[in-house]
């Protein structure tokens, strides 16, 4: 451990606008969710249209829009996600319903509003159900407490929600029959692109190490989407044999082959076989023992993964209600888009729900023009708004990946357009009202952040380096003994790496939030580099036992880097 004083850090960090609205490049998979929202919106919505009953579709909508999640995760883990994301969506929605039925107090509603809306945040970033993460819960429960209701109402638009959201199981489920291990090979394509451009820089070039750091993150996280499932078939099997090639790239950059990898990740996106390496099927059999050590081990608890949590829920609850009670003070009519608002900007640290902010304001003024060009299409029939907020739909899903903003663009008049399901509504009205809540709910959800400190996130860091050197004692421990049990070396690798990840993750978090002790910057680096150093003598113990390869640049032996 090192004893270097830390860096001084700066108690009030200056919030960036260069960048915030900058585009990036579409995922990979940007047409699937968009897709999986139309089909799992449309045949409930225009069933409604057919009945004559769009009023209706407030409530299918809450069950539709569960389609937008797990889209990242292996099928059999998606499929109990879903059913969760289901359940959240219809017990916020009871919440909602009931509340709304015995109570027309908007005081009342809006604080009963910011409640859901922490539980939401809370629960969604402990279990890492996202994107879309909570937004899309809070606006459904949301906007239900002010929607007209009686009890006696409450059980049939309950059973509408949860028709729709059955439906919405079924179309997020679809995609199996067709490529029933698209989840994994997409993110095994991921973790080999990152590390081919770690390995393209040697290890020594510029911008190694946050190309070293995100290589370790895309490997942690393959691993995690193999590991979501207890399935052992050959198909992950070769997978894991990609993610050790991988693993072996990261320990030795200056050995691997980028293009190589790269041509791996590129195979893994078609529909082909899964690319085979040349270890010998007895040490890879050695290297997976640990996979099977980890699939054994219990997962954390869902209290100790909300405890730390805390300030973030905190700022949901506080942001939200003022939001809420600030627009009913400018006399605007739907104070649940303040508090949507509000609730969609707070993210990991103030810079980054900053930013979310410039995006939210950005994206929903935009929207809002967007709304007025075709405000006149969509009320010429009921059947050109529900196509109209078809289309916004897909729009929504397929560009929010690029940035938050681009994405609100079409989020912003879809939300505009749902409002006039139950009765056609004057378009200077909805957007006047809507600006105002925008404004109001970035303003007073931007103090709360700040008057809300996160002044643990610098004991996190504490708690990570901790994790880092434990495990890391361990892997040295393994690594003194001549020969040590079978895949415990292997399961201390990536216990390893995962607490590595983890360390960075806490790190970048506190590092963008305000009112913190000086970060123990110095001991990150001694135990980042210590802790890589670390991972790279597992792999090349654990290579030793593999046959070597002819390195293609000195045509001498190395130890199998090259999978």
């Amino acid at each position: 451990m090192s004893s270097a004083t830390p860096a001084p850090t700066p108690r009030v960090r200056r919030l960036p606008l260069t960048g915030v609205l900058r585009l990036g490049r579409p995922s990979d998979i940007w047409f699937k969710p968009a897709l999986s929202a139309v089909a799992s919106v449309a045949p409930p919505n225009l069933t409604l249209l057919a009945l004559g009953r769009l009023d209706l579709a407030m409530y299918t909508m809450a069950g539709s829009l569960c389609a937008l999640y797990a889209h990242n995760k292996p099928y059999a883990a998606r499929a109990r996600a879903l059913v969760w994301v289901v359940l959240g969506m219809i017990a916020g929605l009871a919440v909602a319903l009931v509340t709304a039925s015995l109570t027309t107090n908007a005081v009342v509603l809006v604080t009963v509003g910011a409640a859901l809306a922490a539980v939401q945040k809370g629960l969604c970033d402990a279990t890492r159900i996202g994107p879309p993460g909570n937004v899309v819960l809070t606006f459904i429960s949301s906007a239900s407490l002010f929607a007209p209701q009686t009890l006696g109402q409450v059980p049939g638009h309950l059973a509408l929600a949860t028709a729709a959201g059955a439906w919405a199981w079924l179309v997020g489920m679809a995609p199996a029959l067709v490529r029933p291990y698209g989840p994994e090979r997409r993110a095994t394509a991921q973790a080999l692109n990152a590390v081919a451009t770690y390995a393209a820089t040697h290890g020594t070039g510029d911008g190694h190490a946050r190309a070293r750091a995100a290589g370790a993150a895309a490997v942690h996280a393959a691993w995690q989407s193999l590991l979501a499932t207890g399935a052992r078939v050959e198909p992950r099997r070769a997978l894991e044999r990609l993610l050790v090639r991988a693993e072996v790239a990261l320990a030795a950059p200056g050995d691997a082959d980028p293009e190589l990898l790269r041509t791996w990740a590129r195979e893994l996106r078609g529909r082909g076989p899964v690319p085979r390496t040349d270890a010998p099927a007895d040490a890879v059999a050695d290297e997976l023992l640990g996979v099977d050590a980890e699939l054994a081990a219990p997962a954390r608890p869902l209290w100790a993964r909300l405890g730390p949590l805390t300030p973030l829920v905190l700022r949901t609850a506080l942001g939200c209600a003022l939001a809420g009670y600030a627009s009913l003070a400018l006399g605007v009519g739907r104070p649940y888009w303040a508090l949507v608002t509000a609730a969609s900007l707070y993210q990991a640290n103030i810079t980054l729900t900053w930013g979310r902010g410039v995006q939210r304001v950005v994206g929903n003024l935009a929207g809002v023009l967007v709304f007025a060009a075709v405000a006149p299409l969509a009320h010429a029939h009921p059947a050109a708004l529900v196509l109209c907020c078809l289309a916004f739909n897909f729009g929504a899903e397929a560009l929010i990946g690029r940035n938050y903003w681009l994405g609100s663009v079409c989020v912003t008049p879809m939300a505009l357009l749902i409002t006039e399901f139950a009765r056609t509504q004057q378009p200077g009205e909805l957007i006047t009202e809507r600006v105002v809540d925008t404004l109001v709910g970035a303003l007073v959800g931007l103090v709360a952040a700040v008057a809300v400190t996160n002044r643990r996130a610098t004991d996190r860091i504490e708690e990570a380096l901790t994790a880092v050197e434990r495990t890391r004692e361990r892997a040295a421990r393994l690594l003194a003994e001549q020969a040590p049990a079978r895949g415990s070396l292997d399961s201390a690798h990536r216990a390893l790496a995962a607490a590595l990840v983890e360390l960075r993750a806490t790190v970048d978090a506190a590092s963008g939030e305000w009112w913190q002790r000086a970060l123990p910057q110095e001991r990150v680096v001694f135990a980042e580099r210590s802790g890589h150093r670390t991972l790279a003598a597992t792999v090349r113990r654990r290579e030793s036992h593999s046959r070597p390869t002819v390195d293609r640049r000195t045509g001498g032996k190395t130890e199998g880097v090259r999978g």
